[in-house]
């Protein structure tokens, strides 16, 4: 038989575990503040950007059509290749006198350009930004420079070169995406764990429980009594017959 649970029972789960649930979601915002804030380490990107465009001709023969640009943003993905490659990343390593090669280097560097754009944005994140400044500058310089006796061409313009603010801010961590997931997270396993405990509790507690558990149509209740409420109910007790004796001496006697 299919066991079905209705609104009403999740409701009073959920307000039966509350500060379960309460203290799940607190306890996790507070791991993911910690851990963002003091654990991870903060990542500060920098960027250069270079244009591709058509190769230096003579006056008399440039003429820049949609063909021309087709093939220059075309060209573009063959360089975004060709400048996380160690031809090019071996060299800013040795430039730089970076602590190490040129694999490490390229899961530093990401390359993107828009869709249908000649502009290339090389993207370099580090946990030092005017390390990742100058690993960004040289990249793009030593790419413009190795690019023409790679493919024989001279089409790679610098259009902006890294530059690291006065104040950089990281890009990484993210303490508040953080929190808030951790939040939504903390809840799901907040939630999860109180129907986990309500589903292992076999316990009969209420009238609805004995005709849920046996099927049978519940007669009558047996109210419960503490030891400490008989004592007192039978203390009042006597002290009542005594009286009562009482009174009826006195009624005699008259």
């Amino acid at each position: 038989m299919e066991e079905t649970i209705s609104l009403k029972e999740i409701y009073e789960v959920v307000k039966k575990r509350f500060m379960l649930i309460v203290a799940c979601v607190l306890g996790a915002a507070l791991i993911a503040a910690v851990v963002s804030f003091f654990i991870l380490t903060p990542i500060y990107e920098s960027s250069s950007q270079f244009i591709v465009n058509q190769s230096n001709q003579d006056d008399s023969e440039m003429q820049i059509d949609s063909g021309t640009i087709r093939t220059n943003v075309e060209l573009i993905n063959t360089y975004n290749v060709i400048i996380t490659s160690s031809a090019i990343l071996d060299e800013v390593v040795e430039t730089l006198e970076l602590p190490y090669n040129a694999s490490e280097l390229a899961d530093k560097i990401n390359v993107s350009s828009e869709e249908d754009s000649q502009v290339v944005t090389v993207a370099v994140k580090d946990a030092d930004p005017y390390e990742a400044t100058n690993i960004a500058n040289a990249t793009v310089a030593v790419f413009q420079e190795e690019i023409v006796e790679l493919m024989n061409v001279d089409n790679v313009n610098i259009l902006s070169e890294a530059v690291t603010s006065e104040n950089p801010s990281p890009v990484e961590p993210k303490p508040t995406l953080n929190i808030a997931i951790a939040i939504v997270l903390g809840g799901m396993i907040g939630v999860g764990i109180a129907f986990l405990l309500e589903y292992f509790d076999t316990t009969i507690k209420t009238e609805e429980d004995i005709e849920k558990k046996l099927g049978v149509t519940l007669v009558g209740v047996v109210s419960t009594m503490q030891s400490e409420d008989i004592r007192k109910d039978f203390s009042t007790t006597v002290k009542q017959g005594g009286m009562t004796h009482v009174k009826e001496e006195k009624t005699s006697a008259l």
